[in-house]
C-alpha cells in the first residue's frame, strides 16, 4: 500500500456507497495484498489436504461484498472490519460443510494467534474458536468484536480502538482479557464428551 493508499482508499469506498459501480474495480488492487495476508494468516495452519487456497478466500470474500448491495461504507478500517466478519463466516461455513461431509474427518484447523499472542498454544479447531466467540458475545459483545477485528481483521489495536470508537488502552484491556477467556473456554470445550454441551 503506498502511503497515498489509505486516503484514496476511503474516498473509493465513499464513491463505491454513492453508487460508483467503477470505485470498486480501483479499489481492489489497493487493498488486495492485505487481505490476502490476512486470509493466509488464516489457512497457513489448514491441514495440506484443504481444498481452500489463500487467493479463494480473498476471492469469496471480494464476491460477497459485491453482492452484499450498499454498504454504508465509513473509512477504509471499516472495510477491513466488515472483511474479516466475511472472511470469518467463509472460513466457519467450510468447516461447518466439510465436517458434515464426513462425520469425525478433518477439520479447518488455525492457530488463536497473533505475532507473540498465544504464541505457545496449539492450533485450536477454528470451529470450538468460532462457538467460544459465540458464546463471549452472549456475554460481552465488545470483547468479542475485539477478537474479531484484531485476529480475523487483522486490525492492530489503534485501527480497532477507531472502529469501536474507544481509547486503545481500553482494547487492549479488552483484548487482553477476550484471549485469556477464550483459551479457557476452548480448553473446556475439548474436555468435554463428544456432543455434550455446558
Amino acid at each position: 500500500m503506498t502511503r497515498h493508499a489509505p486516503q484514496e482508499i476511503t474516498q473509493l469506498l465513499l464513491a463505491w456507497r454513492n453508487g460508483d459501480r467503477a470505485a470498486m474495480d480501483r479499489l481492489v488492487p489497493l487493498v488486495y495484498d492485505r487481505l490476502r495476508k490476512q486470509a493466509h494468516h488464516y489457512i497457513a495452519r489448514q491441514n495440506p489436504d484443504n481444498v481452500l487456497q489463500t487467493d479463494a478466500l480473498v476471492h469469496e470474500v471480494y464476491l460477497q461484498l459485491l453482492h452484499a448491495g450498499q454498504v454504508n461504507w465509513q473509512n477504509r478500517i471499516h472495510f477491513f472490519a466488515i472483511s474479516a466478519k466475511l472472511m470469518r463466516q467463509v472460513l466457519i461455513h467450510l468447516a461447518r460443510s466439510r465436517g458434515s461431509q464426513k462425520r469425525g474427518g478433518r477439520s479447518l484447523h488455525v492457530s488463536l494467534s497473533e505475532a507473540n499472542d498465544f504464541a505457545s498454544e496449539p492450533p485450536a479447531d477454528i470451529l470450538r474458536l468460532d462457538d467460544a466467540l459465540e458464546a463471549l458475545a452472549k456475554i460481552d459483545p465488545r470483547k468479542a468484536r475485539v477478537v474479531e477485528l484484531r485476529f480475523f481483521g487483522g486490525l492492530t489495536l489503534v485501527e480497532t480502538a477507531e472502529v469501536l470508537e474507544l481509547s486503545a488502552d481500553t482494547i487492549w484491556r479488552d483484548w487482553d482479557l477476550a484471549k485469556t477467556w477464550l483459551w479457557r473456554e476452548m480448553q473446556n470445550e475439548s474436555r468435554q464428551p463428544a456432543g455434550a454441551k455446558s
